[in-house]
């Protein structure tokens, strides 16, 4: 027996199978180690979560509360996130979200495969308006069903979707549209007039919508994005995903939340059991206190990306071969290269030059191939340093 010879194992899952690294872990890998590194390439701040919050749930673990819990998380933080939906969103009579529709989740990715796998049957097509999310598409093809990608485009300082485009993306097999606003990784916001135009137009079609509105809270010219939420029934094919992750600092907590229709409460509770078994009970805890006491946290913290956000891009802004647009909203910059064919090279070449690790616009889907990502929730000195260092590659005249 050869002993670097890879083990026969029998079928296994194709799609499974045939996964490949995504290409922002590729690059990440390529730099992992560097001395001196400056990573912006993941999508979190460079802030621990405030002590508050892990004290909170520090206390409980203290307490003894380590046991099972509920499978969609216990009362308390149920109706916690739900009196939070309704005064963030302003949701009042028939809008209003009870603890029947909320579902707590292991992070945002869990409330999304946990949509898919209550839909999707092998064949479905999603609808994806992008460049998105990489995990977005992974998600939809496990589970049996075919990504159809529409794209959002770059028109002079801003981002805009053709809905008649998305509209002709829609088929007879088409069983939901997947919209993320604030988007990741463009900024892009989904405005009140598109929002009714999607959902009427699913209504008419029944179709689901699936709404990632998890950078909610991280929005510049206005105190809030606009949801979902806020025009739509309770009965609505709409689920909306949501994360403790991106406001309140707490992403290696994986902790997210699932608004959905009432009467599926009892399936969003059978799949949690089969997978996750639920979140612990100590981090309910703290889940709580960051919602009830962190409204501060989430002002700060929006500041703190306004000011990122404006000494990156008055840098991209001066460079030739940059083009972007100043997003709305979430904290990243996605800009085009002049000249750059390949990203993951791209990103790899600025580590190997400049030791500052972007994400590679190829990972976001056909539209992304062209474009970098840089996360600018760090300290401004952090950003300073980096563009410093990215000028002497992306800073040159035009190809």
């Amino acid at each position: 027996m050869l002993m670097n010879a890879a083990p026969d194992f029998g079928p296994m899952n194709p799609f499974v199978e045939g996964l490949e690294e995504t290409p922002i872990v590729e690059v990440a890998l390529h730099g992992w180690d560097r001395q001196g590194l400056i990573p912006l390439w993941f999508g979190e701040g460079d802030l621990p979560t405030p002590a508050f919050i892990t004290d909170a749930a520090a206390d409980a673990m203290r307490r003894g509360e380590t046991f099972y819990t509920d499978q969609r998380g216990i009362h308390d933080l149920r109706k916690e996130i739900a009196s939070y939906m309704n005064r963030t969103f302003e949701l009042e009579g028939d809008l209003a979200v009870d603890t029947d529709r909320v579902s707590l989740t292991t992070g945002g990715m869990s409330s999304l495969a946990l949509a898919m796998q209550i839909i999707l049957e092998p064949g479905d097509e999603v609808v994806v308006i992008g460049p998105i999310w990489p995990n977005i598409y992974s998600t939809v093809e496990i589970n049996g069903g075919k990504s159809v990608h529409v794209s959002i485009r770059l028109e002079e300082d801003d981002w805009h979707l053709d809905m008649e485009e998305l509209y002709a993306a829609v088929t007879d097999k088409t069983k939901a549209i997947f919209v993320n606003s604030p988007g990741n990784p463009t900024g892009w916001l989904m405005e009140r007039e598109q929002q009714q135009q999607l959902l009427d137009f699913a209504r008419e079609r029944g179709i689901w919508v699936i709404s990632d509105e998890v950078y909610h809270q991280l929005v510049f010219d206005r105190d809030v994005a606009p949801s979902m939420l806020q025009i739509a029934e309770p009965d609505d094919r709409l689920f909306v995903i949501n994360s403790f992750s991106k406001s309140w600092m707490m992403t290696g907590w994986r902790l997210g939340w699932l608004t959905h229709p009432a009467a599926l409460g009892p399936t969003v509770a059978k799949l949690v059991q089969i997978t996750t078994s639920g979140v612990p009970q100590f981090l309910h805890r703290g889940a709580i206190t960051a919602m009830r006491e962190g409204d501060e946290v989430i002002k700060q913290l929006r500041e703190r990306c306004l000011a990122g956000r404006d000494i990156v891009f008055d840098r991209l802004e001066a460079w030739p071969r940059i083009s972007a647009a100043r997003p709305k909203a979430a904290f990243y910059a996605f800009f085009a290269v002049d000249g750059m064919g390949d990203s993951i090279a791209a990103c790899k070449e600025i580590i190997d030059k400049c030791n500052v690790g972007l994400a590679p616009g190829a990972a976001f889907g056909p539209a992304g191939e062209g474009y970098l990502r840089l996360c600018y929730a760090s300290a401004p000195e952090r950003l300073k340093a980096a563009m410093d260092a990215l000028e002497g590659v992306l800073g040159g005249p035009k190809a």
